[in-house]
């Protein structure tokens, strides 16, 4: 039952708990002060101030990739746009941030004054119309409109697996509601039961005429919440499979028929061999980037392929419309029972990664001892460059998360998502690998991991520079250098004593000694990795040689 002093505020801060939200990322400004009084004294909802809103941008992110929803509350203007970078790659992505942007009234804004954080021009929609393209929906809330236009928004953020924008004056916020909805009412994916018939009819006769068929996976599969499904169906059914780079994770990798990370004309020849050579490839929320794809070197013959996609499916070149990837994918699974007894069965053999003989620490042997370091239901976050491909090549072990930003790519992403997920799950290990140019950008959020007592383990592969942008072009320009920073005593600036554990690394015998240390960690712990400039994984060789080609005219 409502009361008069039910306002805006505790309305919408209600639906968020109710869809599964407990934290609010974000930085104070004065036309959100009056929203944050209700965030504080909410019972679910719990206020993350983090360093600046880029990085709770990214740490919303982190949050909405291992919870069903996440948010972030910014001032407008200046705060709504230093933001915007983080929202940008939360849409590429297909994560459901509900950005809330706390404006001026609406007697300012109808008076068009002349305010701080505005374009000094009178007009207060300029920063709503640039969110609309990195938001698939977006509300200026009323008093009038707020109940219904709050449904709304928060049902196509949890519906489409997107961002969305909600302007909420700071007048509006307080104000008494007197309506309230009950259960909030999520849109529903449409299933039209003829095309689904005809898919079914279809793909019946596609995989009977098969002998080899195979099984590709990607992020739109974990997005919309497949994971389960998909790993139920290749329990009962004995299909060999892979993921691209930013699907890593989504399949059970411990499964005997798991054959490692696809990724076109850099894959291991045996992935290569048996997603290429397939007489059926099923391909389930695939999208083929550039970089997970070393250039788009993949070489899939489309008609060879079913590929199934949020809200539609495909058999060689014909769409089926109105089938949710959840009723394609139990008719898969059904069908694939029936017929597998006729198709050969490969025998899988995964290379096993050669133990380092010397003490040099370089690539290969760091991530030989991080895939020992490994344990089941490990979050495991990467940045963009040396670190997320090598860490695309470790074999997870069962219930392990893991996180980059392979598509969108903003570098010094995964620090603050880091710090997103860790308070979303901080019962998980989880495990950071970040580069040191990656790491200056967004390092301040290292102050808020120690201030709430988090205990990630980062590891900070020191290799003096880009190495990633060296590898492409300019190795000795100096553009790709960046400042000498003593990276082991920042946890200790950034903390004002609060208790963590770092180290420096330059030897695998250290490396090792280190890594039988923090198995458990209790604190916050920092690992300084000393690696060859030069050096860069196997994986991103490939993909850095992609990258020259397609950059000179």
């Amino acid at each position: 039952m409502m009361t008069s002093h039910y306002t805006v505020a505790d309305y919408l801060l209600d639906r968020l708990a109710e869809i599964g939200i407990r934290h609010l990322f974000g930085v104070p400004g004065d036309f959100n002060l009056h929203f944050l009084d209700h965030v504080i004294s909410h019972p679910v909802i719990k206020w993350v101030g983090c360093a600046n809103e880029l990085n709770a941008a990214y740490a919303a992110d982190g949050y909405a990739r291992v919870m069903p929803a996440a948010a972030l509350l910014t001032t407008s203007g200046v705060g709504e746009l230093s933001a915007i970078n983080g929202i940008a790659g939360s849409f590429t992505e297909y994560l459901p941030v509900i950005h809330i942007v706390g404006t001026p009234t609406l007697r300012s804004q109808k008076n068009g004054e002349l305010l701080h954080h505005s374009l000094g021009d009178g007009n207060f929609s300029h920063f709503s119309h640039m969110a609309k393209e990195v938001t698939c929906a977006q509300a200026n809330l009323t008093a009038d409109n707020a109940a219904y236009e709050i449904d709304r928004v928060l049902g196509a953020a949890l519906s489409q697996r997107r961002p969305v924008y909600l302007s909420l004056p700071s007048d509006v916020a307080q104000t008494d509601i007197a309506i309230y909805q009950g259960t909030l009412a999520l849109p529903q994916p449409v299933l039209s039961p003829t095309a689904l018939q005809a898919f079914i009819n279809a793909a019946r006769e596609k995989l009977q005429s098969a002998h080899r068929v195979a099984l590709l996976a990607d992020f739109l599969a974990d997005r919309f919440d497949m994971q389960l499904s998909l790993n139920r169906w290749l329990a009962e059914v004995n299909l060999p499979h892979s993921t691209l780079l930013l699907g890593k994770g989504v399949l059970d990798e411990t499964h005997p028929l798991f054959i490692g990370t696809y990724a076109g004309a850099a894959s291991e020849p045996h992935v290569k061999e048996c997603i290429e050579n397939a007489d059926v490839l099923i391909t389930v929320g695939v999208c083929f980037a550039d970089i997970i794809t070393a250039g788009f070197s993949q070489n899939i013959n489309q008609d060879n392929c079913i590929s199934i996609q949020p809200e539609q499916a495909r058999i060689g070149r014909t769409c089926f419309s109105q089938i949710p990837m959840r009723a394609a994918i139990e008719a898969l699974h059904e069908l694939c029972k029936t017929l597998q007894d006729e198709w050969q069965q490969p025998v899988i053999t995964r290379p096993e990664r050669a133990e380092p003989k010397s003490d040099v620490l370089d690539q290969q042997a760091f991530w030989y001892h991080i895939q020992q370091f490994l344990r089941p239901n490990d979050l495991v976050l990467t940045d963009l460059g040396t670190s997320c491909f090598g860490a695309g090549t470790l074999n997870l072990p069962s219930g392990c998360t893991y996180m980059s930003q392979a598509l969108w790519e903003s570098i010094g992403f995964s620090l603050p998502a880091a710090y997103g997920a860790q308070l979303a799950q901080p019962q998980r290990r989880l495990i950071l690998l970040v580069g040191d140019g990656a790491a200056q950008l967004t390092i301040q959020e290292l102050g808020s991991m120690l201030r709430d007592g988090l205990n990630p383990i980062i590891f900070l592969l020191n290799n003096q520079g880009y190495t990633v942008e060296r590898a492409i072009h300019g190795p000795q320009q100096r553009y790709n250098d960046i400042a000498t920073w003593n990276w082991t005593q920042l946890p200790l600036a950034l903390g004002l004593g609060k208790e963590s554990f770092t180290h420096r690394v330059t030897k695998v015998q250290q490396l090792q000694q280190v890594l039988a240390q923090i198995e458990k960690p209790q604190k916050l712990t920092f690992i300084e990795v000393v690696l060859p400039p030069m050096d860069i994984p196997e994986l991103l060789m490939h993909v850095t040689k992609s990258i020259q080609r397609r950059n000179v005219a």
